[in-house]
């Protein structure tokens, strides 16, 4: 027996396909895995099939033509084509998400394509698919050009490959905001965008900090704050958290971590920072960060909100060198810092004094 690839076009008929296939069965061909792909021109119909040894090429493309398929290709495969195709893609983004640089190798073994290259000149509008070349947008800048011999491209293929350079995107804008911070007394952590997946981490990281800490930070008691509001401000829907890490893999540790909670046109900063890790120029160097997120953004404040007898913050926000207008409500003072010159308007109204940044958050996020 041989594995073989048969690629071919069948109309999107009701019982088409069963003609197509009893075609095969009648040779001993053996269908191992079936695609449909949608085209206006019917459904292409991508088999992976074990084929009697003495069945040779031109007898599956007469079978195939048999079984009112038509414009027929046919290959040799190998053993690895039976692997599942969900797992295969899902192994090629890992690999993507790993090294992003390696998105036209990825692209080449996605689709079997001859050539992938690069161009600096974006696609045209919506892409563009022909039946050797396809033209796919970098979200970065410029496309990705595929060509192929045959089989021809389809419809279904050019979503995989949008999908699959989206997702090399992505993992390249998190790691260039992936950076190395050498604090004044030397020590060095790394400053990165949270995921869901930092939960276990963020969760420890509360659970080291003091209840004074915590305190601090959420303007209320010094009780842990529950999973589901953690996981919340770890991926706001319009904002961002950065994590403060040292060490790497399995030893990895999260030791601060920075929210930046958009609302209207200002965003709401607050910083956690693990005991050991304060009164080391970490907050600072977080804060900053989170301005210049919110800068490039369009953001055009960003607002604080810190207890009166939060000495180490205040000193920090002065640190900045802005001017910073300051309300104050009993215990609790609103810094905003400005990003952008704004029109004057009527001052800012005091926030009640029970005001928690949190479930503003919250609902930021």
């Amino acid at each position: 027996m041989a594995l073989w690839r048969i690629r071919a076009t069948v109309d999107d008929r009701p019982g088409y396909l069963s003609v197509l296939t009893a075609s095969l069965a009648l040779r001993g061909v053996n269908i191992l895995t079936v695609q449909v792909h949608t085209t206006e021109a019917g459904a292409v119909d991508d088999f992976l099939v074990d084929a009697p040894d003495a069945v040779g090429e031109a007898e599956l493309v007469a079978a195939v033509e048999r079984g009112r398929g038509r414009d027929c290709w046919v290959a040799r495969s190998e053993a690895r084509g039976l692997v599942d195709q969900p797992t295969r893609v899902l192994g090629l983004a890992t690999r993507l998400v790993r090294d992003p640089d390696a998105t036209g190798e990825m692209l080449r073994a996605l689709l079997g394509a001859d050539e992938v290259t690069w161009r600096p000149a974006p696609a045209v509008p919506h892409g563009g698919v022909g039946a050797a070349s396809m033209l796919v947008a970098d979200p970065c800048g410029g496309s990705y050009e595929l060509r192929r011999r045959a089989p021809s491209f389809t419809p279904a293929e050019y979503a995989r490959a949008q999908a699959l350079v989206e997702l090399a995107a992505t993992a390249a804008r998190r790691e260039a905001d992936r950076v190395t911070l050498v604090l004044p007394d030397g020590g060095e952590l790394v400053v990165r965008p949270a995921t869901v997946d930092d939960l276990a981490g963020v969760v420890h990281l509360h659970e080291a900090c003091s209840a004074r800490s915590r305190q601090r930070r959420y303007l209320g008691g010094g009780a842990l704050p529950s999973p589901s509001r953690m996981r919340r401000l770890l991926e706001p829907r319009r904002g961002t958290t950065l994590v403060a890490t040292t060490g790497s893999g399995a030893g990895e540790s999260v030791v601060a971590m920075a929210n930046l909670l958009g609302e209207g046109d200002e965003a709401e900063a607050a910083l956690l920072v693990r005991d050991d890790w304060q009164h080391r120029g970490l907050g600072s160097a977080l804060l900053r960060r989170l301005l210049g997120q919110a800068g490039r953004s369009g953001y055009a404040a960003v607002v604080l909100h810190v207890q009166a007898e939060n000495t180490p913050m205040l000193r920090t926000v002065r640190r900045l060198g802005r001017p910073t207008p300051i309300e104050r409500d009993g215990a609790l003072l609103t810094l905003t810092v400005p990003l952008a010159a704004r029109p004057a308007g009527p001052a800012r109204r005091a926030l009640p004094r029970q005001a928690d940044a949190t479930s503003r958050g919250d609902r930021a996020g």
